[in-house]
């Protein structure tokens, strides 16, 4: 059964999130991810298949090895879902800081 995965579903989960910090700067097998967490390898497959189903992973098949690596045109687009909510609290923030900054300025 393949289940179509949502990619925020996909990092909500602090694991898959360490995963793709891991990945993000060279690509890496199932066993090297592994080592880096304290938790059985097939729980670290399962959590690489998901990855790769959202498309947040590519594979990359070497010899017999297979490397995990991030996929930057689907960060860039969750990158640009969250932008607009960025900007909404950088405005909000800066609004707040000229509030402050003229406060205590009357003291």
């Amino acid at each position: 059964m393949n289940l179509r995965r949502d990619v925020f579903q996909a990092i909500a989960d602090p694991t898959r999130r360490a995963i793709l910090l891991l990945v993000a700067s060279q690509a890496m097998t199932a066993g090297a991810i592994a080592s880096n967490f304290d938790t059985a390898r097939p729980t670290v497959s399962k959590h690489l298949q998901i990855l790769t189903e959202c498309e947040l992973l590519k594979q990359e098949q070497n010899g017999r090895e297979i490397y995990y690596q991030l996929n930057p045109n689907k960060m860039k687009e969750i990158a640009d879902f969250i932008e607009p909510f960025r900007n909404m609290w950088d405005d909000r923030f800066n609004k707040l800081e000229s509030v402050m900054k003229k406060y205590k300025s009357r003291k």
